[in-house]
This record gives C-alpha cells, structure tokens and sequence, in this order.
C-alpha cells in the first residue's frame, strides 16, 4: 500500500498501557462520539479512517456502495503519514472521536488481536459475505485473537520486487531486461549490495545504485520468517534477519551506493524526478510512487525484476470499533470493501496487491499490465506470484516502532555520519528505553 511504513518509535510501552486500558473501558462501556450518525430522515453518515492510500476513492467504491445504498453516507477521514494517525488514535481512544470504520497497519495488528485490546474490536469472520477462505491464510491469522475472533479483514499486501531504470542499468554496463536483471542478485541480497558496486563504478555522473539504505535494511527483514520477535518474546538483538540486513546496510553506506535519501520524505520524492538513483525496492504499493513522483517524462523507463528472496513489506485491515453507533453497517461496509472484486479495482487504479486471493485470478488482476513501468510490465502476475509465495512472520506488538527504530538507526549512518557500532548503540538505546 502507497503509504510511508519506515516510521521513528514513538510510542512508549506505558502509553501502549494505558491506551490499551483505556480503549477496552472506553469501547465496552459506551459509544464514540466520533462514529457516524444517524439524520432525521434516517440516513446514516459512516465514517472510515484511514491513513496514506487504501484507494478506495480513487476506485470509486465509496460512490458505488453509496449508489446502492441511498440510505447511507461514507466519510473518509484520511492521514497522509500511519505514524501521525496511529499517534492521533491513541488519544481518540480515551478522548472519543473513533470512526465507524478503522484502518490498521499490519505493524500495529498484534497490539489490536492483544487479550487487552481484542474485545475492543467487533468479529468480523461472520460479517455478510466474508468468505474466510478467499483470504490468503497467514493475513487471515494475522487479525485472528486467540479465541478465534477476526477483529479485522485484510485489504492488501506488500510483495516485493525491485524496480530499477532500465536507462541508468544500461549507461552502467548492467543488463537491462528483467531476467536479466533478477539474475544479477538471485537468491541473495548480498548479491544485490555487490551489484551496487558494479554499477557505481561506471554509474552515470550523479547517480546512485539505490536511493536508500534503509529500504535495503527493511526489505531484507521483511523476507525472513524470523524478524523482530521469536516466540512472543522480543529478540531482534538475536535475530539473523536483523543482523544481516544490519550489515547490508553498512556495506550500502559505506561503499556509497545509497543516495541517503529518507523514504517518503520531500527529498525523496524529488529525486524520482531527477533520476538520481536507479533502483528502489518495490513492494506493489511502491508503483503508484514511482507514478506519482517520477512524472510523465519518466515514463517507460522504470522496470520491475524479481528480488532477492520473496518477502512481504506492509498491508493492512480494516476493523469496526465494537463501540459504534452502526457496528453492523460498517461491518457490512468492510465486508464488501475487501471482497474480491473491490480488491481488484483498488489494485487496477494504485497498484496494492490484494489480501483476498480470490481476487487473483480476475480479470484486471493477473492479466494487468502497467502502462508506466516497462512499459507495460505484467506488474498482476508479478505481484500475485510473489504474494503467494510469502512465507509469513511473527508480528509482534511494537513491529511498527521497531521498524521506525532501525530506519532512524541507519540514518544516522547515511545522514549523520555516524560509525556503525555508534548508530547500532544509539538504536539499541533508544528502543530499549522506549520499548518494553
């Protein structure tokens, strides 16, 4: 999903504690006063809130469901930035004010399924229309408590693969097809780094192999089964993915391959336009930024080849507050927006890859060509392919901050200038004084 994940830890456990407490309090012993309304004719006014680009909108879902429901009204309450809106939830939660409908990022979704927040959240496994079957399994178990309550329906996936400029490969000696160029880094993102080197040998003047660090160290992490957490407890100080993706990034610095941009950032943004780097790591929500960013003069000179190894960055749910004063329309909303065929309008209009595998095999999904990249590069049997090939993670509660954590860490090398030994302490530091 087109939205900015690589976010600073911000939320300290006692916080967590305390929103926890006071959305269970909350949530079972009246209703939001945010949550839609109900007019003098009868007309109900859902709201949804979400944060970056869940592209419902931009599909035109909300006016269809609106056009076969006259009696309702959807109104979206939209964040640019998931960290902003989860800081923003966590006062709601005591203060009032939550949608009928709530976003969550897959980072914060073991928090949400948590014994002190589960009951917060209606069941949506039996919601109308919901087939447990057409969601890819693990997405599924994601938002499953342990009592086997579903407290929320994923929207989509992050798969990855790398987009790259097939232009700035060929000024560099690289090859420039897509076989080709997954063949470089096969099986290996240490591959990946050496091939940076290669290219930064004979790059084009002002250019970079890749435009971040941070991009290298989470996409590394989000292809391991073993990430932050093992066994319900924190060990990313143990864990190999971490350390791996740790010295990965080292290498990128310090052999400057990396641009040493900050992700989702205006600097970032720019630099798609004046084609300074020449690879990004492309979860599918990545395409609509490169659209977006690189402009109409780009076009046709992006490509998409396979990563390394198969690994899943981002996605997201939707969830009904149990609180709310329509719990059953929004929970007939949420079904209908992540069934099948919704899904594969949002994924025809900004790229997210969805979390309904039924959704696979429709017309517009596995047979979608991007006009932009390529050009028209089977972007739905890229991505659907890689989403069936994750092999799914332990997400713990602070997934989110840690990831914000290590970006933060790694931009202290890039940005800062600061040893590897110094940016790990001072990332060690920070997430033990925050993060329990």
């Amino acid at each position: 999903m087109l939205r900015p994940t690589v976010q600073r830890a911000r939320i300290r456990s006692a916080v967590l504690a305390s929103a926890a407490a006071a959305l269970a309090l909350a949530l079972t012993g009246c209703s939001s006063s945010g949550s839609g309304s109900a007019s003098a004719d009868g007309k109900i006014t859902l709201t949804v809130g979400t944060f970056g680009t869940f592209g419902y909108k931009e599909a035109g879902l909300y006016d269809a469901y609106m056009k076969q429901h006259p009696e309702i009204t959807i109104k979206e309450n939209p964040t640019t930035v998931e960290g902003n809106y989860w800081t923003a939830l966590q006062t709601r939660l005591s203060g009032g004010g939550l949608d009928d409908v709530q976003a969550l990022e897959v980072g914060r979704i073991s928090l949400a399924t948590s014994e002190d927040l589960a009951d917060a959240f209606a069941d949506l496994s039996d919601a109308p229309g919901v087939e447990k079957k057409n969601y890819l399994p693990w997405k599924w178990d994601q938002a499953t408590t342990e009592d086997g309550r579903t407290i929320g329906l994923g929207t989509d996936v992050g798969p990855m693969a790398i987009c790259y400029r097939q232009d700035l490969f060929k000024a560099a000696g690289l090859p420039s097809d897509p076989e080709s160029v997954g063949r470089l880094w096969a099986g290996d993102w240490a591959k990946f780094v050496e091939t940076g080197k290669r290219y930064q040998a004979k790059a084009p003047k002002g250019t970079y192999f890749m435009d971040s660090a941070t991009g290298l160290f989470n996409a590394v992490v989000s292809s391991s089964p073993v990430q932050y957490y093992k066994g319900g407890k924190l060990a990313y100080k143990d864990s190999p993915s971490v350390r791996t993706a740790w010295d990965l990034a080292v290498k990128a610095v310090q052999g400057k391959t990396s641009q040493g941009l900050k992700m989702f950032d205006t600097p970032w943004q720019t630099a798609f336009s004046k084609s300074t780097f020449a690879t990004t790591v492309c979860p599918s929500w990545q395409q609509a930024n490169i659209q977006q960013f690189s402009g109409p003069d780009n076009k046709g000179k992006w490509n998409i080849a396979q990563p390394p190894a198969a690994g899943n960055w981002g996605g997201s749910f939707l969830a009904v507050p149990a609180s709310g004063k329509h719990v059953e329309e929004a929970r007939k909303l949420v079904a209908w927006l992540t069934a099948p065929e919704q899904q594969a309008k949002v994924f025809q209009k900004v790229g997210n890859i969805p979390a309904n595998q039924a959704a696979y095999d429709l017309p517009g999904v596995v047979d979608y060509k991007n006009a932009y990249i390529g050009p028209g590069a089977a972007t739905g049997r890229i991505f659907s392919t890689a989403a069936k090939a994750i092999k799914p993670a332990e997400i713990g509660p602070h997934a989110q901050d840690l990831t914000g954590a290590f970006g933060t860490g790694v931009q202290l090398m890039e940005q800062n200038g600061k040893s590897s030994e110094e940016a790990w302490n001072a990332t060690v530091r920070e997430i033990d004084s925050t993060i329990q």
